[in-house]
């Protein structure tokens, strides 16, 4: 036994020194004390990053398929009346939605940006009290109210029983609508009233859109869009010629939820054009973000690139609007929240006791053995 704990003995790989042949200095106590300070600074600083999150970054190819894609808008056209303001939205698909009015607030502004009204953009119109019946006729008893569409019905029997289905049987037809005070579903309605009582008007807009996630496109303008031969056209009011003004303020503009550290390039951006068609090429990059307790973030970022087209010859399919088109990347960028591991803490921690350590004592080293030598140098001159 005693030999066994001999040859275990023999590979001490730290030798004891006995105490009396211990040197103690000045410079050492110096080193020792600064060492120990840097030590304890730089564990605490470790300490510190150890209970900390880093977020760690992956690229991927986005392999999703069939899913949906939320918009969210918060807009502000200081020279545009809420009543005539539309949102219409269209991908590659041949998905349209013309007007869209759900999950979206519209508030009336004064030329000082105050809030007039605020009301949810809501489908339908105010009910009519004893209707006319088509050809300026009354109602007969158990008889069904048919409004007329003033020459705009597709068949006999068709009827236009509100100011938006005037309104609807005329883009059909691709005729425009310059007086409506002799439609009488609009005089009932007070659209007309509506359009004169919000004249110099601004309005913010906002809410969020839910579309397919293939590539598409979106855009704000005035008046309500409706296709013809292909082409994109837009019933705009005569009256309110000053409506082309597509001045506009974009408080923000994302694309999914929000996540810490994302970054939307077009927030807070603010443009002032008269009569011009704004186009924003915007490519998405699909994003998920995981946090430390395990809650996952599907969204997405953008870039964006911009362009705009001045619209002084007039042309119909040019009219002035904010177009934004978008498309997706391939790459899907993963975030996810960690903690360091403790045996990366506890490698560090090491690294810095025995890299401080081992400085210190070349430092003590080096500054016993300079003045050793200066000490025997003063010797041999006094001698």
């Amino acid at each position: 036994m005693d030999r066994a704990l001999s040859k275990l003995r023999s590979l001490d790989a730290y030798p004891k020194i006995n105490e009396d042949f211990y040197s103690r200095t000045l410079s050492g106590g110096v080193i020792t004390l600064v060492s120990s300070l840097l030590m304890l600074l730089l564990f605490f600083s470790e300490f510190r990053l150890y209970l900390h999150t880093v977020t760690e970054t992956k690229l991927l190819v986005d392999t999703s398929r069939g899913e949906k894609l939320k918009i969210n808008f918060d807009v502000t056209f200081p020279a545009i009346p809420c009543s005539l303001l539309s949102v219409d939205a269209m991908d590659i698909s041949g998905e349209q939605h013309l007007d869209i009015r759900h999950d979206i607030v519209k508030k009336r502004i004064d030329s000082l940006h105050n809030v007039i009204e605020a009301r949810p953009d809501v489908i339908g119109a105010p009910k009519i009290e004893k209707p006319l019946q088509s050809h300026g006729g009354r109602l007969e008893q158990n008889e069904t109210y048919c409004g007329t569409c003033y020459g705009a019905e597709a068949a006999d029997d068709d009827c236009c029983n509100t100011c938006e289905e005037v309104r609807e049987a005329y883009r059909k037809k691709g005729w425009g609508m310059t007086n409506f005070d002799l439609i009488d579903q609009c005089k009932r309605e007070g659209f007309v009233q509506k359009i004169k009582d919000e004249a110099g008007e601004g309005c913010n807009i906002h809410g969020s859109l839910e579309v397919n996630k293939v590539a598409g496109s979106f855009h704000f303008a005035a008046g309500k869009s409706f296709h013809l031969s292909n082409f994109q056209w837009q019933d705009l009011i005569a009256f309110q010629a000053e409506s082309y003004n597509i001045s506009h303020k974009i408080n923000s503009l994302s694309f999914g939820d929000y996540f810490p550290g994302v970054v939307n390039p077009l927030n807070g951006s603010q443009l002032k054009y008269l009569f011009f068609r704004h186009h924003f090429a915007l490519q998405v990059v699909p994003t998920i973000y995981k946090d430390i307790r395990g809650r996952t973030v599907n969204s997405n970022q953008y870039s964006v690139t911009e362009h705009f087209r001045n619209n002084e010859m007039g042309r119909p399919q040019l009219l002035p609007g904010v177009f934004f088109f978008y498309d997706f990347s391939p790459i899907k960028v993963t975030f996810k929240e960690e903690h360091i591991p403790f045996l990366h803490f506890i490698t560090h921690i090491c690294a810095i006791v025995g890299g401080v350590f081992t400085v210190a004592g070349i430092v003590d080293s080096f500054i016993y053995h300079g003045q050793k030598a200066m000490k025997k140098r003063e010797i041999g001159k006094f001698s």
